[in-house]
């Protein structure tokens, strides 16, 4: 049995600081790292098991040129929508090898934290149950699991938190007090699972550690990085700058646009998430602020 992280971003490090505790586990990504356990990238996708943390955007590319199914079985810990396709990262892996085969990870998780080794809880979202308890079985006792079949209630939570994480931020950012943000983290929950349930997600996700779990943790701490965009686009700050000054990947921000598209073609009420992509698109925070209490 061989275990292998592909991408070496913080959180990648992270799930591979964690599954080696029980565990023989190799990690790799794009750039050497100084890590015991680095292997070049032939080898890491030799793995029996593999556990994919590259961002949302570059995934689908990232497939079609380095990947080749033998067999392998993949857990996805990435979270968003490919913004210029508009597929689910279920879509997407699906069409490179069998959904028996895939595992997709959700809950709220601080890759800072599961360096500490502090208690997590997480859910693996499988259409194979005993897939599921095959990665169930990796992580350490810090990290409790939870298992569930609901894969695509589970990646809307993962990718809409993100951008209400985003929306939060800003409400800290603007200094509209805890009134706001907890009637903005309510509204945008159930906006959240208006929006699932169109593809076939169930209510117990969205309340659940994927769902309302994640959502009360990437909205509001600052080690979240989409909710650090929030604060500084209300410091109006421009989005360039911000990426830039962030130096890490902002699911969100490209999550944001893909959420508006579907959206609008399946004819879905999303007004946080509208404001939210105006704003990144440029509109003024405060306007935005006054066409949602309108």
């Amino acid at each position: 049995m061989t275990i292998a992280v592909i991408g070496a971003g913080k959180w990648g490090s992270a799930l591979h600081f964690a599954i080696s505790q029980n565990n023989t586990c190799k990690i790799t990504s794009r750039t050497k790292k100084q890590e015991r356990s680095f292997v070049p990238l032939d080898v890491a996708l030799r793995s029996e098991y593999l556990i994919f943390t590259l961002p949302a955007q570059i995934v689908g590319d990232w497939l079609s040129k380095h990947f080749s199914f033998s067999g392998q079985k993949i857990l996805v810990a990435a979270k968003g929508i490919e913004q210029k396709s508009g597929k689910f990262l279920n879509e997407i892996f699906a069409s490179h090898l069998p959904s028996e085969n895939l595992a997709f990870l959700s809950g709220p998780s601080f890759a800072s934290e599961v360096m500490l080794s502090l208690p997590t809880a997480v859910v693996i979202n499988s259409t194979n149950p005993n897939l599921a308890k095959e990665f169930s079985a990796f992580f350490p006792n810090f990290m409790k699991t939870y298992t569930s079949e609901d894969i695509i209630g589970a990646e809307v939570c993962g990718a809409y938190k993100n951008v209400l994480a985003i929306a939060s931020g800003i409400c800290a950012g603007l200094k509209l007090g805890n009134n706001a943000r907890a009637s903005l983290m309510s509204r945008g929950l159930v906006e959240m699972a208006r929006f699932g349930r169109y593809f076939g997600g169930v209510d117990e996700t969205f309340l659940g550690l994927s769902g309302a779990g994640d959502l009360f943790l990437t909205a509001s701490s600052e080690l979240s990085r989409n909710y650090r965009v929030g604060i500084f686009l209300a410091q109006q700050k421009n989005l360039d700058e911000i990426l830039d000054e962030l130096g890490e990947v902002a699911e969100g921000v490209f999550t944001a646009g893909a959420i508006v598209d579907l959206s609008k073609k399946h004819d879905i009420y999303t007004p946080i998430v509208d404001e939210v992509q105006k704003i990144l698109k440029g509109k003024n925070p405060q306007e935005s602020l006054r066409d949602l209490l309108r």
